[in-house]
């Protein structure tokens, strides 16, 4: 049946997807990011013929950032297995970040070329080259020749669950100034003041946390105010 062959090409390219240089940084959390890959495909039935794919991976930045929420992905410049490959994690697999963080991908245009090697050797050549250009976000890709793209699919699902916890740290970090923010400035001002003078007079780091209580805001401050604690 047509639809069991579709299932059998798309599974097919991802247990021959193998990575063999990942990026060395996570993908960005409020900004795009644009992976440089190789992907490396020995031509089917051509035995010493390797097909080398060079292009970019774009990750637009995330619409929202938080485990809980679902956004309809977009895809540009993939072909139809790898989109039924994504439709399948969605429907199969409930804690795939790629789509819990709603990054859209479009793949930019690419160029290739074959080369007469092994595949070992084409990927061992490769890899030298990029980790000598020291790209933080260039990557080497083992897969099959068709459906090529299922490999970028399936590399980036991975680097996506990589970056997870980077991308939620950051993400914790924004909260936190944006709920500082929300504090009043002379409030902010009022705190920073006692801060000083508690630094400076250990007894009143007892008027400090009065102050905190006071304005509603001893826990944003309370990992300071618990240190001056400890050094008095």
């Amino acid at each position: 049946m047509p639809s069991e062959k579709k299932s059998f090409d798309f599974w097919y390219a991802v247990r021959n997807t193998q990575v063999v240089h990942a990026p060395s940084r996570a993908l960005e959390t409020f900004g795009e990011t644009r992976i440089h890959y190789y992907h490396l495909a020995e031509l089917p039935d051509v035995p010493g013929k390797v097909r080398v794919r060079e292009g970019r991976l774009e990750a637009h930045k995330p619409l929202l950032i938080t485990p809980e929420a679902y956004v309809q992905e977009e895809m540009a410049g993939f072909g139809e297995q790898a989109r039924q490959y994504l439709e399948f994690l969605k429907q199969h697999q409930d804690a795939i970040r790629i789509l819990q963080y709603g990054y859209r991908l479009s793949q930019e245009a690419f160029s290739e070329q074959v080369v007469t090697d092994s595949l070992d050797a084409v990927a061992e050549r490769v890899e030298g080259e990029v980790k000598r250009s020291e790209d933080p976000f260039a990557a080497v890709i083992k897969g099959v020749d068709d459906p090529w793209d299922v490999s970028l699919i399936h590399f980036f699902w991975m680097h996506v669950n990589a970056s997870a916890p980077v991308n939620v740290r950051d993400f914790e970090r924004a909260r936190r100034e944006e709920m500082e923010d929300a504090t009043p400035r002379a409030v902010r001002e009022e705190v920073e003041r006692a801060f000083e003078q508690a630094q400076e007079n250990p007894a009143l780091v007892k008027d400090l946390g009065a102050l905190l209580q006071r304005h509603g805001v001893f826990d944003r401050y309370q990992d300071r105010f618990f240190k001056l604690v400890r050094r008095g």
